[in-house]
């Protein structure tokens, strides 16, 4: 039981000298829930109110199942455009608010099955197939799409719109004909900046709810409703029942495909997050027990009118510092969100559709990454140049595209690396032990008739031609070399593509009266030459332990002595 429940095994290691600290904590916390989780339900295309009871039960399913002490889960900005993407496409013409909350429960219903069965195949790993640069390229797109997305709710109107430039030209073209509301701008505008001053010059301040309760308090003594402002309105009472959202069987498969995205993004963003928090307090990051807490919440979600769910860094980081110990101020949150909708249901009927607007753009704008794209650009142009693509790809195509666009850069990168691997020829450095890069050290010395050739990646069907091409240029210096040294270290496999590959280019060489010799080839890579035959023609002779065993058998067969590199042009 306390294997399978981390919940269950906090409980019995439970300190009674957190309980204050979790209490206070949880107050803190709820503060912070209730006008973000509105928030991103609006800007996941859903009513308000599904906000609360995702909140709740994600929290409480994440404090049975999560192995995280303070992690907090919930609504999210960086998923609210993934569920939109995935759900509008699918809601009628007139935007029937039932079935977008049916699609959405459905969508998280997925979501926790996707992240279950993950767990249960230790699937962990999957959050490393999105590099960083493709991460920083997509967050700094997705920031900007919902900035764009919600300026014409900050400024009191609404667009019509689909994508990144239709929806800015609606927005411009909305200020060009005078829809604006000039009351709305100002509480959306002045929300915003308010919250922006706060988290950067006092960041102990809640700005958030400070910026909530100032605006509900403008509602009410300046009459904003009657100035044309809109107000959440009065939530519904009470707390849904256990139901099994009703979806037709055509939307499954856009369902799902949505689902893998949002998958991946949070299971990537918890462990990222879990990773930060966990070094803090010194716990270790469970990869595969994060995607099981992580599946319960959105299960839990999902059969109580909730939406996909996710690690937030910023609600983990008030926990962290309002002292929480455990998963107990989840469970306080939940519980004070529970007996607000139950018994105070119009306690934020005042609140201003643009605060809401401005809650929303100021996570946004947390969400980008200027800074890591212009060390990017510093430090290396092709990696600026992947996450430049990321960018793109979600501003121009939308957040579900982008984010395949994200997984597929990552993962060409890493094939680009081993298409085209480091290679070099080294020579000995007189001061320095072993063998060097004649690019790093062009005066190294050679030995007359050997090429000692580095290849840095693994031998497989993709790179085995860039080897060969490599191999066969060698072969044709002036003069020829009676031995080519493979200082096969890096050489980590090699599969039965680039083992015929190997076979026929030694037959090639030995032909010209050239060697093909290895060195330090690991012990797994050598049975597996050995199982593929390739010394029938390789002469096993010709694999040395270590590059000096090689260099020392070749100058006793030769004769040759190291001499100066020669001058450049006679290579």
């Amino acid at each position: 039981m306390l294997e399978v429940l981390p919940g269950a095994r906090a409980v019995t290691s439970y300190r009674r000298e957190w309980l204050v600290k979790d209490l206070v904590a949880g107050v803190v916390l709820t503060t912070l829930l209730v006008p973000q989780g509105m928030a991103y339900a609006e800007l996941a295309g859903l009513p308000p109110i599904t906000g609360l009871y995702t909140s709740i039960t994600c929290l409480l399913g994440y404090a049975v199942f999560g192995p995280s002490r303070i992690l907090v889960l919930g609504p999210d900005s960086s998923l609210g455009p993934m569920i939109a993407a995935t759900i509008v496409p699918l809601v009628a013409a007139d935007g029937d608010p039932e079935r977008a909350v049916a699609l959405a429960s459905m969508l998280a219903l997925m979501v926790g099955g996707v992240m279950a069965l993950a767990s249960v195949a230790k699937l962990g790993f999957v959050a490393d197939l999105i590099s960083k640069p493709t991460m920083i390229g997509y967050m700094n797109g997705l920031a900007l799409t919902i900035l764009i997305g919600q300026l014409p709710k900050l400024f009191g109107f609404s667009v019509d719109a689909d994508g990144l430039i239709a929806e800015a030209a609606g927005f411009l073209d909305g200020l060009a004909d005078g829809d604006a509301v000039a009351a709305a701008a100002a509480v959306g505008i002045t929300g915003t900046a308010l919250v922006l001053v706060l988290q950067r010059w006092l960041p102990k301040i809640p700005a958030v709810i400070v910026m909530v309760v100032l605006a509900i308090g403008a509602t009410s003594l300046l009459g904003l409703r009657d100035h044309g402002v809109e107000t959440v309105g009065t939530l519904p009472k009470g707390f849904p029942p256990l139901t099994f959202p009703d979806v037709g069987l055509d939307d499954l498969g856009v369902l799902f495909a949505g689902a893998l995205g949002i998958a991946l993004v949070s299971v990537a963003d918890t462990i990222s997050t879990a990773t930060a928090f966990a070094a803090r307090g010194g716990q270790k990051v469970q990869g595969n027990q994060e995607m099981a807490g992580i599946g319960a919440a959105n299960l839990a979600a999902g059969l109580f009118q909730g939406f996909p769910v996710s690690t937030s860094g910023s609600r983990t980081a008030v926990a962290e510092r309002s002292g929480a110990r455990s998963q107990l101020t989840g469970v306080v949150g939940a519980a004070l969100i529970i007996l607000m909708i139950v018994l105070l249901p119009g306690l934020f009927r005042d609140l201003p559709q643009p605060a809401l607007a401005a809650v929303v753009i100021t996570a946004s704008l947390s969400l980008a990454d200027l800074p890591g794209s212009r060390r990017l650009w510093r430090q290396r142009k092709a990696e600026f140049l992947l996450s430049l693509t990321a960018f793109l790809g979600v501003a121009l195509l939308g957040v579900l595209p982008g984010i395949a666009i994200a997984v597929g850069l990552s993962i060409l990168n890493v094939f680009r690396r081993s298409w085209w691997p480091y290679q070099t020829v080294l020579g000995r450095v007189e001061g320095l032990e072993g063998y060097h890069d004649i690019r790093s050290y062009p005066h190294a010395q050679r030995l007359p008739g050997l090429v000692i050739y580095r290849f840095d990646a693994p031998l497989f069907f993709a790179n085995v031609n860039t080897f060969r091409t490599e191999v066969e240029r060698l072969a044709r210096g002036t003069p020829p070399p009676a031995w080519i040294l493979i200082a096969a270290e890096p050489v980590t496999d090699v599969d039965t593509t680039a083992s015929d590959a190997l076979e026929e280019l030694d037959v090639e060489l030995n032909g010209r009266g050239i060697s093909l010799v290895f060195a330090e080839l690991k012990d797994p890579v050598r049975r597996k030459i050995e199982r593929y035959e390739l010394t029938r023609t390789i002469d096993p002779r010709h694999f040395f332990p270590t590059v000096e065993a090689a260099i020392a058998a070749f100058r006793e067969e030769t004769g040759a002595r190291w001499t100066p590199a020669p001058e450049s042009g006679e290579e």
